[in-house]
Parts: structure tokens; sequence; C-alpha cells
């Protein structure tokens, strides 16, 4: 898994809301991803090879400098195949019956006994240990370099890798010495036959992270103001707190000071949590009583490589935990931190299942779809990475445990963020069918943009309102900041490619239940950026550069596959929310531990996930993945949400807009919540 950056604009220090790593420009700067797939149907003198991974040769400048030490300590994950995948499949997308539990599941689902007793033995003939994960379906193993040499018929050599610069303001990638393996591994046909994929054979790191935040070159913070947030961010609403959430989407009347009591959340991140943030913000920021609930951090395969820090992205843990634990202050937290890694990112989500604690589960990291196709097509990726993390969310699903993942923060062009490509992209996982997808918003405001012109040297003042709720996308800063700036529109336009992530799956199709509804497969666009100069650099054929019309007209258009998001809530940094935390020292030029003025589908995804842990407690039992319901409630008498379907360029995020007469558009799913009647259905 890659985390990606979003675009950003001279006059918009990128941050972003969900924590993605900057990529180098061209393809060849395709990270190096630990998963290797094995390919069962090509199979020679009783073995199967398996498809070449990411070998950090092919990254620019990379030079070797020897074998990797033999003795080396390795974490290697096998991923098992789900069996009676179909039937497990129908019966998630159609709305569990009876949660199961995980032993239930194992039964059912796992890989049987015999198989994986065969795997581990043959594992251990090289000294290699393993665990298995009590859903039967997740082998966690550890052994040396040279174990997994000989067990796999693979060689690790070493690398240097040069830093990649970032693109766009971003923060690009650190030089690294790494190792991974360089020949095709191997496996006897009868193990290939029933491993998924194999992650973990090389520790290349191609994460740094940066959060969304409202930018001070043109957001003067106003000193001396009695409104604090003036003071802190020069806007008067970008200082919400949970209880604005709460009070905006209707949570408010299940709320009390102990709300979620005998619940569990989980938070999945790829990054070290900054351990007495979270407790800090609710106290003393909220004014929150103290509470004998727990926050536990689990390392996963070991944790995060780095401490807490601002540039390795424990901002994003920092909030996932503070929005989470704030609205749901009698739930207990458990904090899964894994190293930013394929396999880190997937037993996070196995071990979340394998406990089957945590009644609700979020995460705000991902990849545009683009990305991953660009790395399977160069050989870098397998096509086994989407399936893999199917079948945690799958098993999730079928245990009654909620899971919600940010829809992305660049906007309908996701792969505008971290490929750097110009086509229409959704965001990874996000795209699962067996998650729910959290899309953003931006709520009404007012206010004023001013900067320091750079060319003239004179502060410039742009306002700017926003009259009612609409999906997030700033096209509606594009001409304040140009203004500002001195720039020109399109130069703006073209950089500030901001907002909820939304559309059609190119990897999933169209589950169960969103067929037939209303919208999900035609659409309203509103095309500002017309991608242009295709070119076959990344391994497949792509645009890289746009036409700007800044005055597009509504088109009708129709869509297949898998889209999101699934609903949307409030992610806009202009419309945004305080974050304590202690990692911001980090960030250059800053010293404040609270700021206002940040937002992101980042936001949603824990938002939801405690307002989960709310509904929970209230109704006495779990109410499990949210999909199947919520689609069924939206297309029956008195839906619990409101569609933003008004059409054209005040309502889009950046190509989807709304759709009338519908329940569902692209760009804010099945639109806003109002979770007391979200409730109410969830008990019936």
């Amino acid at each position: 898994m890659r985390m990606r950056w979003m675009r950003k604009g001279e006059m918009m220090r990128r941050t972003s809301v969900r924590l993605r790593a900057a990529v180098a420009v061209s393809a060849l700067a395709l990270a190096l991803s630990p998963v290797l797939a094995l390919n069962a149907s090509a199979s020679s003198g009783g073995w199967t090879p398996i498809a070449q991974g990411n070998n950090p040769a092919s990254l620019p400048g990379s030079t070797a400098f020897g074998s990797i030490a033999s003795g080396t300590a390795e974490q290697v994950s096998f991923i098992l195949n789900e069996q009676n995948k179909n039937q497990l499949e129908n019966q998630v997308e159609n709305g569990v019956a009876s949660d199961l539990s995980v032993s239930q599941f194992a039964n059912e689902y796992g890989q049987s006994q015999s198989n994986i007793k065969a795997l581990t033995t043959y594992l251990a003939k090289f000294g290699i240990v393993s665990t298995v994960y009590p859903d039967d379906v997740d082998v966690s193993t550890t052994g040396t370099a040279g174990d997994y040499d000989s067990a796999l018929s693979v060689q690790q050599d070493q690398y240097h890798v040069p830093a990649f610069p970032g693109r766009n303001g971003g923060w690009g990638v650190p030089a690294q010495n790494v190792h991974g393996a360089t020949t095709s591994p191997e496996l006897p046909n009868q193990l290939a036959s029933f491993v998924l994929a194999v992650l973990g054979l090389s520790n290349y790191e191609p994460f740094s992270s940066q959060s969304v935040h409202t930018d001070a070159a043109v957001t003067q913070p106003q000193k001396g103001s009695s409104n604090a947030c003036l003071a802190l961010t020069g806007l008067p609403d970008a200082c919400n707190k949970p209880s604005n959430f709460e009070s905006n989407y209707g949570l408010t009347s299940l709320e009390s000071n102990n709300a979620g009591a005998g619940q569990t959340i989980g938070i999945v991140t790829l990054a070290a949590l900054d351990v007495g943030a979270p407790e800090y913000f609710w106290q003393n920021v909220l004014g929150m009583p103290n509470s004998s609930r727990s926050v536990t951090v689990q390392n996963i395969d070991g944790g995060p490589l780095f401490a807490a820090s601002y540039a390795s992205g424990s901002g994003e843990t920092d909030l996932d935990v503070e929005q989470s634990g704030a609205i749901a202050p009698g739930a207990n937290v458990i904090v899964y931190q894994a190293p930013n890694t394929d396999p880190g990112f997937s037993d996070a989500f196995f071990t979340a299942a394998s406990q089957n604690i945590a009644g609700s589960v979020s995460s705000s990291w991902g990849e545009s779809e683009t990305y991953l196709a660009a790395a399977v097509a160069q050989g870098e990726e397998t096509s086994a990475y989407v399936a893999a993390f199917d079948e945690a969310f799958l098993e999730l699903a079928a245990q009654g445990q909620a899971t919600f993942v940010s829809a992305g923060d660049s906007a309908a062009y996701d792969a505008s963020g971290d490929l750097g490509t110009t086509n229409l992209s959704v965001d990874t996982p996000g795209d699962s069918p067996y998650v729910t997808s959290s899309g953003g918003t931006t709520l009404p405001w007012s206010g004023s943009l001013s900067g320091t012109n750079p060319t003239t040297g004179k502060t410039v003042t742009a306002n700017v309102q926003v009259n009612q709720q609409r999906a997030w996308g700033w096209d509606y800063l594009w001409q304040p900041i140009a203004t500002v700036t001195g720039n020109s529109l399109s130069s703006e336009a073209e950089s500030l490619v901001v907002g909820s992530g939304g559309g059609f799956s190119q990897d999933e199709p169209t589950p169960s239940y969103q067929q037939g509804v209303p919208g999900v497969n035609s659409f309203n666009d509103v095309q500002y950026l017309t991608p242009t100069d295709y070119s076959n650099a990344n391994g497949i054929d792509l645009p890289t550069e746009w036409n700007f019309n800044p005055t597009p007209s509504v088109q009708r258009g129709f869509g297949t596959g898998r889209a999101e998001p699934d609903l949307a809530a409030d992610a806009d940094p202009y419309s945004g929310y305080l974050e304590y935390s202690p990692s911001f020292a980090g960030e250059p030029g800053n010293t404040a531990f609270l700021q206002g003025g940040w937002g992101g589908t980042s936001f949603v995804a824990p938002q939801l996930n405690g307002s989960t842990a709310v509904i929970d407690a209230a109704l006495g039992h779990r109410v499990g993945f949210w999909n199947p319901s919520i689609y069924n409630f939206a297309t029956s008498y008195n839906s619990p949400f409101a569609p933003l379907n008004q059409p054209g360029t005040s309502n889009d995020n950046i190509f989807y807009t709304g759709n009338p007469g519908t329940v569902y558009n692209e760009a804010t799913g099945l639109g806003i919540p109002n979770l007391a009647t979200l409730a109410r259905d969830f008990s019936r």
C-alpha cells in the first residue's frame, strides 16, 4: 500500500487530510511494493513461480551494494485464499443475518487445517516460525533473509535508493538503504494453490505524510481577535469541534458523557500515535470530564519504523483517535499502528478482525486505483493486492464489525495526487464493496482570504461565501486565490485539484446493494478539466495535462463499477476542525500544538466510526457493515439521508455534481446523514 499526495498550488500549503506518500514524477519512480502474488496458472517442475514484486533496482538512481546479510530478521505474511468466497461475498453484500464469531468464520471460510499445516511445516524446514491468525486466513511468519531466500528461491540484495523530491510542494521520499528480492520467488504447486499473496519481502518505505490545512499565506490570522478561531486561522468557520459534527448530523440526541459505553473503536493507521495527545485534546481543549475508558496502542508487525513525528504522519493518527473518541466518550479505543507497507496495512485489518473486539474500525490511508494499475502493469505490484484487502474487509463485515475508509482528497482525479496523471480515478481501499467509503462536503461559511501579492508587494483581499452545504471541491476557491496570488485562474485550477474523492471503480464491480439504486450508474458532471497529452510512460495509456474550461455546462453520463463514496460529511479545511498534535512542532515554522483549519475525508471516517459506537451502545447490539442497510434505508420512506443533488458548479467534486431526482451522486454518495434517524432505522 502506498500513501499519496494531493496536488498543491503556490499559495496553498498542501498538508493532506488523508495521509499519502509522495511519489516521484515518472513511472519509473513507482515505489516498490512488498506484495508478491502467487500465480498458480504458471508452473515449472512442480513449483509455481511468484510474480516478480517490487525490485529496488527499477527505481531511478538506485545502486546495489551487495547482498543482504543472511541473518537479517524479517517478517513476512502469507494471505491465504478464503474458502466459499462467493457465498461469503453474497452474504456480506446482502446483509449479514447473524454475526459470526472468529472461530465460526475460520470454520466456514478459513483455510483447512491440513493446508495450513502443510505451509507452516514447509516453512519450518527453513527455520521460519509461523503464527496463524485465528481466522485461518493470515499467517504471519518470522525468520531471516537467508531463511526466506531458501524457502522461496529468491535472492535479496541491498540497494541505496536516492531521495525523490516532492512534487507540487509535497515532502517527497527520503533516501533509503533497502533490500528486496531480485528474482521471482517460488513455492511448491500444492502450497501455491491456496496462498493468495506473500507480503513483506522488501522493506522499502515510500511514505511521508502531510495533512490538508488552510494556508497562512492566504489566510491571515487576526491578531488580538476575541474570536478564537479568527486568532488561530483568520477564518470564523474553521475551528469546529466533534460536537459540531454531532449537531450538524443529528447525533446530539444520542450523546451523553458516557455515550458509546461498553463499545470499542478500532483505528488502523500507519504512523505512531502521540501518546497522551487525545486525552489532552478531550480534557483541555474540549473540556470533557475525565473518563475511565482506555486508549490502547497495539504495534502490528513491530509497529511504525519511526517514532511519532510530523513527517511520518502522526497528526493523522492523533486526529483519528481525537475525533472518534470525542464522539463516543464512553468507548475504549484500540490503535492498530503498523509499518507503512502492504503487509503492515493488511495485517492491521486482519488483527482487528481476528481479535473481534472493536465493533467499528476506520482508516484514513489509501492510494489511487490508477497508481495501483500502473504498478501492476510494470510488474511492481500484484493484482492480488485488492483481493488481499477485500478478504480482511469481508471478515470484518461477517463478524458485524463496521468499517469506514476515507474516499480521498484529490476530488474526482485521485491519481493527480500520487501518480501525477489527469484521468478520472477513485481511491483504494475505499473502493472495496465491503467498506463504507466516507466522502466530504463543505459547510456554509463566509470570510476573506488575504495575502501579499508577490508581484506588487501589496496586500490583496478576496471574499468567499458558501451559502449552503455542498460537495467538497475547491473550485469555489480558485478565483479568490488567483485574485490574492496574481496567478491565472487556469494555473490555480490545475494546481488545486482538491476535494472529496468519488467516482467509479475500475477494479471492483457494482455490489448488489448499489444495483438498481437511482443515480448509482448515471451521473451529471461539470468538466472544468479535460485530460490531454496521453502517453504510455506508466505501462498504460494515461493523460498528463489538462485543458481548462472556466464555465462548464452540466453534462449527462453513465458509469459502471463500484461507486464511491457511500455518504459524506464536512471535510473542507475552510469549514473544518480543531486538531491538537504535539507532532505539529516538527512542521517548519510552527510551534503551536493546537491549530484550526484542518479537514479532509480523514475526519469523516473516524467520526462515523465513533458515531457507530454511540449507535451500537444505544441499541444494545452491533449494527455491523453499514452499506446493505443504508442503501435500503435511502430508497425507502423517510430516508435518513439528505441528498446534495443541486447540479452545477456550486456543488461538485471538480467533476461529478448533483443528480436531481435520484438518491445517489458520485460527489457525495447518498448525501449527508441524520444519525439519530439512522439509528432508528438500524433498530428495526
